[in-house]
Parts: structure tokens; C-alpha cells; sequence
């Protein structure tokens, strides 16, 4: 494990302090660098994304693909924590600490925005960031492709349903181009790239020599990535800092306890480490590009429903930082393996 690595998460709470201090010193800058978007997807935080990934993609291998079928059972896990178990448990912890738990500092119109915001998130599992994960937990690429695009087409046809039982409304509108842009960019874009790169360089030992050549610039942006959010964000979190916490508590909890279900389950069914350890972090992070621009759709820009869902992006790298950790010194638990 190289520098980069091994202090990553000193590399992020550095990014993290850049960010704010940016967003406060230089509010025009991040003002310019977040207007560059299209369907609700920064274009600069994209370009971050995709450097992240790429060198993931390089590994997979569309001829082992084929072969995943034979190992179902982390594909139903996946499935079933995703949509059966998470946005369920998202809206409980929401509705538990906003109406009831801080119910005396936050207003019942505006904290019934929060868990809005807060219920979109649970309804939208990963997409682009956990290949970063499954990287940093040395996963199954090939498995982590599939878990990633089963995970994608059920978002398609299941997403509006449970967002609109949930929030209690029929009106969700699926924001359909910034589902499609995402999925494109941060799957499709990056896999045709591995592809064709293994295509032309063939040789494997040249493959994982280029592959450790780019690792530090997944790493570099991740950083960048961090450093964006938190400098677009630097004036909300300065402006609401007590309703930032109280939000963030909730999430924090659903975060630690899908990745938990999932984890101990992949277990129980003696997955191995390469499959339990992505497969955990699909439903414990979010697709927070969906859901920030489902909550501006339906509730605006300055609502509290948005501000839950911008909340959700800024601690989502920390926490999954501290559970790539734990699920890194917990892989001897697992089976070392692929299992049948």
C-alpha cells in the first residue's frame, strides 16, 4: 500500500478543510466551478469521478463476467438490502429523530423536508462511488460491475414507486436525464474505456503496470472531489451548522447499520471478501447526484429537503472511509476464495 493510500484519510480531512476555507475566501471561484453542470451533474466533479474509476475498469475482465451467474447469492444480497430493506429503514431513523428526537428544535414544516430529503437518499443506492471502494477493498472488479448495473436497472423502474409511497406524494418526476447522464458517465464511459485499453495493450503485466500507474490518480480525485463538495457547500455548512449535525446524525446511523446487514449477511452466506466488501458499500453510500436533483424538483433549491440530501454528499466520503478501514481489517473473516 503506497502513501496515497495509507494516509487517505488524512489526505481527505485536508481536502475537506481546503474546501471550506476555499468556499468562504473564494466564494466566486466555487460559485463558477458549480454552475458548470448539466442534468444536475457537475461537469468538474464528473471528470474527478471518472479519474477515479478508470483505473478500476481497467481490470475487469468480460471474459470472467460470463461466469458470475454461478455465484448468485451476493447478487441477491445486494437486491434485497437495496430496495427491500434500505429506503424502509432510511424513512424509520428519519421520521424517529427529526419529528420525535429533535423535534423541539427543528419545525414540523421544515422537518418534514429533511426527511424528504433524508427518504430520497435511502431510495437512491450507489452508483459511481463504489467502485472507488471496492478499489480501496482490493473487490471483485468484474462482480462489482455487475452488482453496479443490476443495481442500475432496478433504480429505472423502481425508484419513482417507492419514492412516491414513501413521501407520501404520486407526483415524483424521475429526473430521467440526470439517471441516464450518470449511469453513462460513471459505468458505461469508464468500462467501454477499460475495454478498449485491454484490447489494445493485451499483455496483463502491462495492464496492472498501468493500473498501479493510475492508482494515485484515483486517489488525487477523490481528494479534488472532496474538496469541491465541501467549497460548493461552504456557506450552507457555515450558515446551519445545528441543523447540518442533526441531519447528519440519522444518516450516519443508516450508513453503519446497511453497511452491517449487508456485510454480516455476505458472511453468513460465506461470500468472499471481494464480494462482500463492495457489495456492502453499494447500499451504504449513495447516488447523491439523483437524489439532490429529485429533492430540487420537488421541493426547490433553498428547501430543507435539499439541504438533507446535500448533507448526505458531504458526509458520505468520511464515513465510507472509516468503513473501507473496518471492512480491510476484517477481510481474514471472510472467505478468501470466490465461493460456489
Amino acid at each position: 500500500m503506497g502513501i496515497f493510500e495509507r494516509f487517505l484519510s488524512i489526505w481527505v480531512g485536508i481536502g475537506m478543510v481546503i474546501g471550506l476555507a476555499g468556499g468562504v475566501i473564494f466564494p466566486q471561484l466555487f460559485s463558477f466551478l458549480g454552475d458548470l453542470q448539466y442534468a444536475q451533474i457537475n461537469l468538474v466533479i464528473a471528470v474527478l469521478i471518472w479519474l477515479m474509476i478508470y483505473p478500476m475498469m481497467l481490470q475487469v475482465d468480460f471474459s470472467s463476467i460470463k461466469q458470475i451467474h454461478r455465484r448468485p447469492k451476493g447478487l441477491v444480497i445486494t437486491i434485497v438490502v437495496n430496495w427491500l430493506i434500505k429506503p424502509f429503514t432510511m424513512a424509520l431513523l428519519a421520521v424517529f429523530f427529526i419529528r420525535y428526537i429533535f423535534g423541539a428544535w427543528i419545525s414540523p414544516d421544515l422537518g418534514n423536508e429533511y426527511i424528504a430529503g433524508m427518504i430520497l437518499l435511502g431510495v437512491a443506492p450507489c452508483t459511481a462511488m463504489v467502485f472507488v471502494w471496492s478499489q480501496l477493498t482490493k473487490g471483485d472488479a468484474n462482480y462489482t460491475v455487475v452488482q453496479v448495473a443490476i443495481n442500475d436497472l432496478i433504480m429505472v423502474v423502481a425508484f419513482a414507486p417507492i419514492a412516491a409511497f414513501l413521501l407520501g406524494v404520486t407526483d415524483v418526476t424521475v429526473p430521467w436525464d440526470t439517471l441516464l447522464l450518470s449511469v453513462s458517465l460513471f459505468v458505461v464511459v469508464p468500462l467501454l474505456a477499460g475495454v478498449i485499453t485491454r484490447n489494445v495493450i493485451r499483455k496483463q503485466e502491462k495492464i496492472d503496470k498501468l493500473s498501479a500507474i493510475l492508482k494515485p490518480l484515483s486517489i488525487v480525485g477523490l481528494v479534488g472531489t472532496v474538496i469541491l463538495l465541501f467549497g460548493f457547500q461552504a456557506q450552507t455548512i457555515i450558515a446551519n451548522p445545528i441543523d447540518i449535525v442533526l441531519i447528519a446524525i440519522p444518516l450516519l446511523i443508516q450508513t453503519y447499520l446497511i453497511f452491517a446487514v449487508a456485510y454480516i449477511w455476505m458472511r453468513k452466506w460465506k461470500q468472499p471478501h471481494s464480494v462482500a466488501a463492495p457489495g456492502a458499500m453499494i447500499g451504504a453510500s449513495n447516488f447523491f447526484e439523483l437524489a439532490v436533483a429529485v429533492a430540487i424538483s420537488l421541493f426547490g433549491i433553498h428547501s430543507g429537503a435539499a439541504l438533507a440530501t446535500v448533507v448526505g454528499v458531504l458526509v458520505e466520503v468520511p464515513v465510507m472511509l472509516t468503513l473501507v478501514a473496518y471492512a480491510n481489517r476484517t477481510r481474514n473473516n471472510f472467505e478468501l476464495e470466490p465461493a460456489t
